[in-house]
C-alpha cells in the first residue's frame, strides 16, 4: 500500500543485454514511498555503471516526506547534488582518474491522484490509459533535437553520425536542467519507466500490448521476452506502476 492508502503496485527489473560486458542500468522500485526511477550510464563512458547506480541509491536515500511539490524540489536538489558531484569526479572510483561519468534518470512520483515526471536523458516515462499508450516524456538527445530544430524526418535524424547522442544527463554538464511533468492520475493507470535498451527494440504497438494486462511482475517480465527474443544490443530496465 503505497501513500495515503493508493494501493499502486509496482515492480522492476533490469537485465544486461546480449552484447556488453556489464549492466550500465540501475532502477528504484519504492511502492512504499510513491517513487520510482530507472538510471542508464553513459554508454561508451568510463563507469557508467557506478553513475547509474549512485543516482538511484541517491533517489533511495530520500526521506519521501512533506507533499509532492516538496518532494519534486527534494529530486530537483538531489540530482542537481549529484550532477555536480559527478562532474567534478567526486565519485569517480578509486584508480579511474579521467573521463566522463554520467547518466540518464527518469523518475516518477506519485501522491494521492497526482503524478510527476522528472528527468534527463532518454530514459522515458509511459502512461497506458484507456487502451492508449502515451508518451509522457521527451527524450533529451541530438535525434529529438534535429527533428524539433531542423524538421527532419526521423529517417532523415536517424541518418546524423551523432544521432543518439545525449543533449543532457546526470554529470554531463553544468548547469543541469532537469524537465518537469505534472499530472492528474485515473483509476487503472499503468505508468512504464524504462531505458532506451527496452523501448528502442519493440515497437508503440508491442509496449502497449504487454502494458495492457495482468500484474505489473507480469508485464515487465512480457516486455523482457519481446526484447530477449531480438538482438538486445543494449543493456534493457524497466520499472511497471499500476493502479
Amino acid at each position: 500500500m503505497s501513500r495515503h492508502g493508493i494501493p499502486w503496485r509496482s515492480a522492476g527489473r533490469t537485465q544486461r543485454g546480449k552484447v556488453r560486458a556489464r549492466n550500465e542500468d540501475a532502477f528504484l522500485d519504492c511502492p512504499q514511498r510513491g517513487c520510482w526511477a530507472v538510471a542508464d550510464g553513459m554508454g561508451g563512458h568510463r563507469a557508467g555503471d557506478v553513475a547509474s547506480q549512485w543516482v538511484a541509491s541517491s533517489l533511495a536515500s530520500l526521506s519521501g516526506q512533506g507533499s509532492l511539490d516538496q518532494r519534486v524540489e527534494a529530486v530537483r536538489r538531489c540530482l542537481q547534488s549529484l550532477n555536480w558531484q559527478l562532474g567534478h569526479g567526486l565519485r569517480r572510483p578509486a584508480g579511474d582518474l579521467d573521463g566522463t561519468m554520467g547518466s540518464t534518470v527518469v523518475t516518477l512520483l506519485l501522491e494521492g491522484s497526482r503524478a510527476a515526471c522528472v528527468w534527463a536523458g532518454d530514459s522515458r516515462c509511459y502512461l497506458w490509459r484507456g487502451q492508449n499508450l502515451y508518451q509522457l516524456s521527451r527524450d533529451h538527445s541530438l535525434l529529438r533535437q534535429l527533428m524539433d530544430e531542423q524538421q527532419l524526418s526521423l529517417e532523415q535524424a536517424r541518418a546524423h553520425p551523432d544521432a543518439r547522442a545525449l543533449t543532457r544527463a546526470i554529470g554531463a554538464r553544468e548547469p543541469l536542467n532537469l524537465e518537469v511533468l505534472e499530472l492528474s492520475t485515473r483509476p487503472g493507470d499503468v505508468f512504464l519507466l524504462c531505458s532506451d535498451g527496452l523501448y528502442q527494440s519493440l515497437s508503440h504497438g508491442e509496449l502497449g500490448r504487454a502494458l495492457s494486462m495482468g500484474t505489473p511482475q507480469q508485464m515487465v517480465d512480457r516486455l523482457f521476452a519481446a526484447v530477449m527474443r531480438g538482438t538486445a544490443r543494449d543493456d534493457l530496465t524497466a520499472v511497471v506502476v499500476q493502479s
